[in-house]
């Protein structure tokens, strides 16, 4: 299936993928002209109920003069239909009926009842609405009608019914809301699990390639899985060879004799095609393509690879790859790997996704390492079908998986990333090293603002406002995952720090200062009671002398925790012979499994200490080797626990905005304009003021072109702007603005949606912020205000595609208010914004 691209009545006739409830993959698209035989035969199918509750009656000619209207009347109305393969199986429509409204109506086959078809109609439906300018959609749907009613209450999107003669009469808001998104997304995951379970929870695995000699891939996978305990059936297909690894091999998968869930192939690039129509044909759910020579070759082995996508759709099957490194589940009911990596993860709570299979081994090696267990293991390779996305969704709901790792190289949808980190960051964290830092991307443009963006830009305000915690490494990753998965949380930025090694716990702390944590001056009575213990000196760090016994570390862990004055504690110790690492251990976890706040240690000196300490409850407490990184860890740590706690925010609902008024100006603008350009003054003023956003009283171009400030009144000079990236969207700017903007560099990025609370930590996070504040007796400016243009920019941004960059520079921020002084705005043509939020699978270009 994947995409189709035709011309219907002027407009293109695209088709996308989408996983129903049962986790299977049908095609929602356009209605077009040659479907009425197509659509005629559906309502033969159709059973007279459905008739009946569809047209109000049980004439079937009824069903068929609706079809006829919909292939060939254009009155504005739109159609999508379901195919499932080459049949149609659900058809929805909507008729214009007023400005902003219109009337939609459903009819889908009996047969695929129960997939949630309709639901996916409806999202469809009502995003196509939404950029055609229809915000409400109406419906009258007969009260006996419980599953359409079902339909409509469970989409999420907000909706007013009334009841009248055995009709209930229903309004639905097309916007999306935080409770619409959430809703799709649970039913996204639903889908995507049922989708997963023959992938990740085989019952039978066949490996298509599986050599005869150590040291080929497909050889090797065969062995890590029978060497695994893989709980299933593991069967091995090489039209060459009797047996594989004492295992009876097959010439092809359809020979094999009992079931097959997952296929792992390792076969020439060119075979793959064959071997996944194959699969098809046996009904396989899943399949793992380690075989490289695909799109990383170039056009060509692109091409193959959008060939394998279509196969793997038209069998619903699930594809991880190619050009990957496997897959790992070490649930024990499973215990599969199916990866040709050396060594098998132990299990535990992280899951673990990598675009690159070279960073995959070194993140389950440094895990084994150092005692991290891991969940489930994914390679994504070129990540054809299943992405990073489909991941988070699956890993939100994965109850053996604690904290989610990623390795990403680029994003086919970071948009949809954002809104999901957001949904499952609330429960889980979501750590990810970002590939290609290196490239300077900077772009060529006249604003400030587009000057100052850069791709690593816009990674860092996505994962600012979702909540991710950015690794440079893969070490570093793996740190933080074992403190957060250690758990609990840290409560707040206060650390103690606490042993026998005075060195170690002061470059714990000048690491803690570094890096925003606190050190608390502990109070007095704390102080005495430590000394009574023998501490040495006073204060913290905490030094118990270098023979500090179990006992005294005991007793000072003890008073630290029971104080209430810290947040966390790491306990830096130095093994000498005073004293036995395995008695050292002991007194930790014998503090830490009542402790209601986390522990990390930091040991040195020996070669024979643990990398872990294991506790009574399972929990598992981190051991590192430098206080650096201990200290480094727990500072995410915190971060991380700061963001879950903050309340989400809400999206402003401005007022004195004209968007019908700010929408024709910018056609009229690019009707003179095709090609796009630089606004002159007269329209950036109408722009601004469609936003509601201040402009200083009396300022033209000729007070500005001679310096005339006499008219500005006094304040903090900022810049607002924004820059349209083709990924990730608009992005936007505050910072220091004037002379300021490129001397300090003092900026803050974000992206959409933005909410009053991103819009405040982005404004109080500048440098500059002290200044609006009233820094040193003078008077505060009118914070509310700059607030409120950063979200009138928001809105601009929003409305209007077509808008590349916006500068502000400076916008006066006083007590009286916000104005804008110096404004340039550059619009060029472009398409409507696509719907990053719709169920759609990852196609072959993403």
């Amino acid at each position: 299936m994947t995409a189709i691209d035709q011309v219907v009545g002027g407009r293109p006739a695209t088709g996308w993928d989408v996983l129903a409830s049962d986790g299977s993959v049908v095609q929602i698209r356009p209605l077009r002209v040659d479907d009425e035989p197509a659509l005629t035969a559906m309502n033969l199918r159709v059973s007279d109920r459905s008739i009946y509750l569809r047209f109000f009656g049980i004439s079937r000619s009824s069903a068929d003069e609706q079809t006829h209207h919909l292939v060939t009347v254009h009155d504005g109305h739109v159609a999508l239909v379901a195919e499932y393969g080459d049949q149609l199986v659900g058809v929805a429509s909507y008729e214009p009926l007023s400005t902003g409204e219109a009337e939609m109506a459903f009819l889908v086959e009996d047969s695929v009842h129960g997939r949630g078809i309709g639901t996916l109609l409806l999202e469809q439906l009502a995003a196509m609405a939404r950029e055609n300018g229809i915000w409400r959609l109406r419906a009258d749907t007969l009260v006996e009608n419980v599953g359409m009613l079902r339909v409509f209450a469970g989409s999420g999107f907000e909706q007013v019914r009334s009841m009248d003669s055995g009709v209930v009469e229903l309004v639905l808001d097309t916007a999306y809301r935080p409770s619409t998104l959430e809703r799709m997304a649970e039913r996204e995951r639903g889908a995507e699990d049922r989708s997963f379970a023959r992938l990740f929870s085989p019952r039978g695995v066949a490996v298509i390639g599986a050599g005869r000699t150590p040291g080929g891939v497909g050889h090797e996978v065969l062995r890590n899985i029978v060497s695994g305990n893989f709980t299933g059936t593991v069967y091995a297909v090489n039209p060459h060879a009797e047996r594989v690894r004492d295992l009876p091999s097959y010439p092809s998968v359809v020979d094999v004799p009992g079931d097959v869930d997952l296929a792992v192939i390792a076969v020439p690039a060119a075979q793959v095609p064959a071997v996944l129509t194959e699969c098809g044909a046996k009904g396989v759910g899943g399949a793992v393509v380690l075989t490289a020579g695909f799109s990383e070759l170039g056009a060509a082995g692109a091409e193959l690879q959008r060939e394998i996508l279509e196969i793997a759709r038209s069998h619903s099957i699930r594809l991880i790859g190619p050009n990957c490194l496997g897959l790992v589940n070490t649930d024990p009911a499973v215990s599969l790997n199916a990866t040709f990596a050396e060594g098998s993860p132990t299990p535990g709570t992280l899951a673990i996704a990598a675009q690159s299979g070279a960073v995959g081994i070194a993140v389950l090696d440094q895990a084994a390492r150092t005692g991290l267990g891991i969940s489930e293991f994914v390679s994504l390779g070129n990540k054809v079908d299943v992405s990073g996305n489909d991941l988070l969704l699956h890993w939100w709901g994965d109850a053996r998986t604690a904290v989610i790792g990623l390795y990403l190289e680029s994003f086919g949808n970071p948009r949809k990333f954002g809104g999901l980190a957001r949904l499952v960051g609330r429960t889980k964290p979501i750590l990810v090293v970002k590939g290609g830092r290196s490239a300077d991307g900077r772009r060529a443009g006249a604003s400030h603002t587009a000057a100052a963006a850069t791709p690593e830009t816009a990674v860092d305000a996505l994962f600012a406002q979702s909540g991710v915690l950015r690794m440079d490494t893969v070490e570093e990753l793996v740190e933080t995952a074992r403190v957060l998965a250690a758990r609990p949380l840290p409560g707040g930025r206060r650390l103690a720090v606490v042993g026998n090694a005075g060195g170690a716990g002061v470059l714990a702390a000048d690491a803690a200062g570094r890096l925003g944590l606190d050190l608390p001056e502990l109070s007095e009575a704390v102080l005495r009671q430590l000394a009574a213990i023998g501490a040495v000196g006073s204060g913290n760090p905490v030094d118990l002398g270098a023979a500090a016994s179990p006992l005294s570390l005991t007793q000072a862990l003890k008073v630290i925790v029971d104080s209430g004055e810290v947040d966390t504690v790491l306990v830096c110790y130095a093994v000498t012979r005073a004293g036995r690492i395995g008695d050292i251990y002991d007194a930790i976890a014998n503090s830490a499994a009542e402790a209601e706040l986390p522990i990390v240690v930091n040991c040195v000196g020996s070669a024979h200490a643990a990398p872990e300490i294991a506790l009574a409850d399972g929990r598992r407490l981190p051991v590192f080797p430098f206080p650096e990184s201990a200290v480094r860890a727990v500072a995410h740590a915190v971060r991380y626990a700061e963001w879950r706690s903050r309340p989400q925010g809400a999206v402003p609902v401005l007022t004195r905005v004209d968007p019908a008024g700010t929408r024709a100006l910018v056609r009229r603008f690019l009707e003179h304009n095709p090609d796009g350009g630089w606004l002159d003054s007269q329209h950036v003023g109408q722009l601004l003021e469609g936003a509601g956003i201040p402009v200083l009283p009396a300022y033209d171009e000729i007070s500005a072109a001679a310096g005339d400030a006499q008219m500005a009144p006094s304040g903090t000079e900022l810049v607002i702007g924004v820059v349209r990236d083709r990924l990730f969207g608009p992005l936007l700017m505050a910072g220091s603005g004037g002379i300021l903007t490129d001397l300090l560099a003092d900026r803050q990025w974000r992206g959409l949606p933005l909410t009053d609370l991103d819009a405040t930590e982005m404004v109080h996070s500048l440098r500059c912020a002290p200044l609006l504040a009233g820094y040193r007796g003078a008077q505060a400016a009118d914070q509310e205000a700059v607030l409120d243009v950063v979200h009138r920019v928001a809105w601009l941004a929003e409305l209007i595609p077509e808008l590349a960059e916006l500068d502000i520079n400076p916008l006066i921020a006083g007590p009286s208010g916000a104005f804008a002084v110096d404004v340039r705005v550059r619009l060029v043509p472009a398409p409507p914004e696509p719907d990053w939020h719709a169920r759609r699978m990852r196609g072959p270009n993403a």
